[in-house]
């Protein structure tokens, strides 16, 4: 990158400059910033390069001054959240980094962090018109309620489980309103980006707390017991899905002591399912590929996924849990549990289905409810994380921390989108660089 500043603002660039050209930037290949920082007045319009050579900008005040981003915590309003996007402990490593954090009146109450823990980390507490009206970064852990878009200021950057691939068109204000967002969901699974993976953060949750789940609900107990009554043989659990949650449901399951064995469509899964101490079930699927770049399910034709329900089926009839876990990103989830494959289980069983929130695994599951089918109890649950909302809290603000380092210069915002993990992770960029999904929701060219 050149060495180039033009002479006010600092603008970082990597070619030409066009000092009297304002606005947002329309593909991934335009970089900026483009915020309003505290201190700089709607008036103080901050020049855009618009020349695709550009890589970042980043923005100082207009005094002399060092610029403190301020990122702001919000309090979670949907039903049932528990959540809060940044925990003190990633308030004070971010306030070391030279940034303001705001956090709304009791926004940490329900995952057990007080409003004097935020203030003893740096933070300040504020009511929420405040601190949405004075947000630079948004971190959420659902995206934003419908009204609070309008306190947004333009260019105000949204980071969170933001569903851009499950409700695209719920995302129609961040395009109209000229703002920028980053889907947590949408972070590359590549190695830089481990740290930032939310999604395996919560699953990880979800997978523990539906063993949790199916031990309080089965009328048994999970571990073999040698006992002066006699001996009691260990539960039986079927996983279904070995990525990060199934994973965990094998390790749970296993610690309690039960004897576990899963499926999953991919075979490479085997290797570490087996290092669990888990039974791996393998189906001839005819060597279709079933991943894909990015290490999650692929969508399989229904001859390859009936194949799987077959076998699935035979196992769940002498299994008493069965933990499923089998999604696709943006698609329903796969059917791996019959009606017929319900009827035939024992009573007392337990079926937890942890893709209730996109379908469901089993063809009976109703999301949010428990449901008894003859003896077997099938159970929908959503938002499992929050249910565990001190840790799930605190991995997701790590995550969150990870993520907003790449953005962090100074204690400045500096966006360069020619990062793979930030180009990945948008779903829009002031108002431009749509994702395609959002993009087609709701009637607006990519880019």
């Amino acid at each position: 990158m050149s060495n180039f500043r033009s002479p006010d603002p600092q603008v970082s660039r990597s070619s030409d400059f066009n000092s009297g050209d304002y606005g947002s930037f329309g593909n991934y290949g335009n970089v900026v910033t483009g915020v309003t920082a505290p201190g700089i007045r709607p008036a103080d319009k901050i020049p855009f390069c618009k020349h695709q050579h550009l890589l970042s900008c980043t923005i100082p005040r207009f005094t002399g001054e060092t610029i403190h981003m301020r990122i702001s915590v919000p309090l979670e309003r949907q039903s049932g959240e528990t959540r809060v996007a940044l925990v003190p402990e990633s308030v004070k490593k971010l306030a070391g980094l030279g940034v303001e954090v705001a956090v709304e009146k009791g926004a940490g109450d329900k995952a057990g962090f007080r409003d004097s823990d935020y203030t003893a980390a740096g933070a300040q507490i504020m009511d929420r018109a405040s601190l949405l009206a004075g947000a630079d970064v948004l971190t959420v852990v659902n995206r934003p309620e419908p009204d609070d878009y309008a306190r947004l200021k333009p260019n105000t950057i949204i980071i969170g489980f933001l569903k851009p691939l499950d409700d695209p068109a719920g995302l129609e204000p961040v395009v109209r309103k000229q703002l920028s967002a980053f889907a947590v969901e949408l972070v590359p699974r590549i190695t830089r980006a481990q740290s930032m993976d939310a999604l395996s953060s919560m699953a990880t949750i979800a997978g523990y707390k539906a063993v949790i789940l199916a031990a309080e609900n089965i009328p048994k107990l999970f571990p073999l017991l040698m006992t002066a009554a006699g001996t009691i043989p260990p539960a039986k659990v079927l996983v279904l899905g070995a990525g990060v949650a199934g994973l965990q449901a094998i390790a749970t399951a296993r610690r309690l002591g039960a004897v576990v064995e899963a499926y999953d469509v991919r075979a490479v899964a085997g290797e570490q399912v087996r290092s669990l101490g888990a039974k791996f079930l393998e189906v001839d699927l005819g060597g279709i590929e079933t991943q894909d770049a990015g290490g999650y399910a692929k969508e399989l034709t229904e001859e390859a996924l009936q194949r799987g329900r077959d076998m699935v089926a035979k196992h769940a009839a002498t299994s008493d849990v069965v933990i499923t876990t089998a999604q696709v990103p943006g698609r329903r989830a796969p059917l791996m549990l019959t009606e017929q494959a319900v009827a035939n289980m024992k009573p007392g069983s337990v079926i937890v289905d942890l893709a209730a929130s996109t379908g469901g695994n089993c063809a009976l599951t109703r999301p949010g409810e428990t449901v008894n089918q003859n003896g077997v109890s099938i159970m929908g649950p959503l938002n499992i994380p929050a249910t565990v909302p001190l840790h799930a809290s605190q991995l997701y603000s790590r995550n969150l921390v990870s993520f907003l380092s790449l953005i962090i210069d100074k204690g400045a915002l500096k966006v360069d989108m020619q990062d793979e993990i930030l180009k990945g992770a948008c779903v829009a960029f002031q108002g431009g660089s749509v994702h395609p999904k959002l993009a087609a929701a709701i009637g607006q060219p990519v880019g």
